[in-house]
């Protein structure tokens, strides 16, 4: 857990970031609130930095609901943001109930969802932008976008992320990074984002520093990016997801290798503080842990603005000289951050986590333009009913998310299969219970460039090595050794997980669901699954599998988690 001092300090912080206290999500469940509200905020300093990242593409409001169980391991064990439901309204002191509840946990989610409504929406994000802008001065205001924007709908899908390239020209992003865009592959990023030696079509600076050529180990793209903000000079450097070939397929980025290459990171930092920044920033895709570890390690950068694990914190976390800024995912918030420069040097700052709360803001024009344009070929489809939920279905989660266990019951049925295996994607809107399910949702939890579900045989012993191998990615306790986002969904079978154990000891009491009789590691088993990272993949598309499945029905969510049972070490 965090320290007194530390919980005094993320209090007060936490209760400056809406000012309006226990009554907050009482004002909007009542329809009160204006966006005025959210946007209050007492500048500081000479400039703004505002942040987003991980929306995966979704253009349009959505629900989206925290997980319920975020492990720790190593010394992140306990440690936001690891803390959940209760565990994270005490360390921030926030009223149950109240919006930033709602926002940041799954605490009472679907009772508060009813009551608070739904997040995001580029149209509504623009708002906030824009209006951010009118009050600081253009001049003063850095937007920056942390990467996984190019994927995770069916728009995107279908223009190759053009439609997310249209959105963020219009808002006006002036730097990116990257993950998931690399699934693009890479002819396409290079397109659209340009290269070190040639400028791309969409003219935001992709900046990925730790991505190099295979052949000559020659950065592919910039690092690093200099801007003047309110009379201060800024640096930003940016650093892609160092795992992508092992998380992703390795054959769409060939002749890319990536890292955290902390040794070059630190070079960049120090050549650009003499070159005259005044402030430091890491645009960074490597995760909360991995960034955290990093900024005790690399000297001399201010701020990191951190993706990629989707985490959401109210105020920042202090590492050393050090803030760490996580803005959450799916278009739910834009972090604002304002700091005070004196003498080269960061001297204070003043921050907001601010909610996307649809319902409270009024749509930019400009910007719902863009997106009706985008939609306008694939609305009639997009919208189609497919079967409806009686209950909420989610993704979000260490171990389990009824939207997996949907996903896995549709590859055990449609492809005949004992066990599924679906993979821990951290992205995927929620829906309520009661909601429709659409062609546009089933897209929205499987919208990705290798969608084919593969129908194999495998021994016992061979699920287990599987099992074992993606445990040890998401649980190994050093952070530069984690590769993985949640733990691979497994349907047909359960099986139990020592968290802090060893490579090959993790998992344990495999058995068949349906018949309840141990996996026999000698035995074969018929194993369906999808988004393989091998090439020349063969079977039908993901969605199609699910819509399939859900065609006419009415979908009742299995309590997830069921499946799986995980122990930790002194419980």
């Amino acid at each position: 857990m965090i320290s007194r001092r530390e919980f005094m300090q993320i209090t007060a912080a936490a209760a400056a970031v809406s000012g309006l206290g226990g009554d907050f999500g009482r004002l909007v469940a009542r329809a009160a609130l204006s966006q005025e509200d959210l946007l209050r905020f007492a500048p500081k300093g000479q400039l703004t930095i505002l942040h987003m990242a991980d929306c995966h593409a979704q253009l349009k409001p959505i629900y989206f609901r925290e997980p319920s169980l975020n492990l720790g391991v190593g010394q992140a064990r306990g440690q936001l943001p690891h803390l959940v439901g209760q565990d994270f309204l005490s360390s921030f002191g926030i009223p149950a109930s109240s919006l930033d509840a709602y926002m940041l946990t799954a605490a009472d989610f679907e009772a508060l969802a009813r009551s608070y409504g739904r997040v995001g929406g580029m149209d509504r994000v623009a708002t906030l932008i824009n209006a951010i802008r009118a009050e600081r001065g253009a001049e003063r205001v850095l937007l920056l976008d942390g990467g996984d924007s190019l994927q995770g709908s069916y728009t995107a899908l279908q223009s190759r992320g053009g439609d997310m390239v249209a959105v963020m020209q219009a808002l006006g992003v002036e730097a990116t990074t990257g993950h998931w865009e690399f699934t693009l592959g890479a002819e396409r990023v290079a397109e659209i984002f340009g290269t070190r030696n040639r400028p791309g079509s969409a003219g935001i600076p992709f900046l990925a520093g730790n991505v190099r050529d295979t052949d000559f180990e020659e950065p592919v793209f910039h690092a690093l990016r200099f801007f003047e903000k309110g009379g201060v000079n800024i640096a930003v450097i940016g650093q892609a997801f160092p795992y992508t070939p092992i998380a992703n397929p390795r054959w769409m980025i060939p002749e890319w290798s990536f890292g955290i290459r902390e040794s070059s990171l630190r070079k960049t930092v120090a050549a650009a503080r003499r070159k005259g920044a005044e402030v430091m920033v890491l645009l960074s895709h490597n995760g909360f842990d991995v960034d955290r570890k990093l900024a005790g390690r690399v000297e001399g950068i201010d701020v990191i603005l951190t993706g990629h694990t989707h985490d959401a914190l109210p105020a920042p976390i202090q590492v050393g000289n050090t803030l760490l800024i996580a803005s959450g995912s799916n278009g739910k918030f834009v972090s604002r951050l304002d700091l005070e420069v004196e003498n080269g040097r960061v001297k204070d700052f003043a921050y907001a986590l601010i909610p996307v709360l649809a319902d409270a803001i009024t749509p930019d024009p400009a910007m719902a333009q863009v997106i009706a344009d985008v939609r306008a070929p694939h609305e009639a489809m997009l919208t189609r009913e497919l079967g409806r939920t009686e209950g909420l279905l989610y993704r979000r989660g260490t171990f389990a998310g009824t939207l997996d266990d949907l996903i896995c019951d549709a590859v055990l049925a449609q492809r005949d299969a004992e066990i599924a295996f679906s993979p821990g994607f951290r992205w995927g809107p929620t829906l309520l219970a009661g909601q429709p399910i659409t062609w546009e949702d089933v897209y929205n939890a499987t919208a990705i460039t290798y969608p084919a579900v593969y129908r194999t045989v495998m021994s016992g012993a061979a699920i287990k090595t599987t099992l074992e191998g993606v445990a040890d990615n998401l649980f190994y306790p050093d952070p530069y050794l984690q590769q993985g986002g949640d733990m691979v969904r497994v349907g047909g079978m359960g099986f139990t997980v020592h968290v802090d154990r060893a490579l090959g000891e993790r998992i344990s009491a495999m058995h068949l669901l349906r018949s309840g009789a141990p996996i026999d590691a000698g035995r074969d088993y018929v194993v369906a699954g999808w988004a393989s990272i091998n090439e020349d993949v063969e079977g039908p598309a993901i969605w199609d599998v699910v819509a399939q499945h859900v065609k006419g029905r009415s979908v009742v969510p299995s309590q997830a988690g069921r499946t799986v049972k995980f122990v930790r070490a002194g419980n």
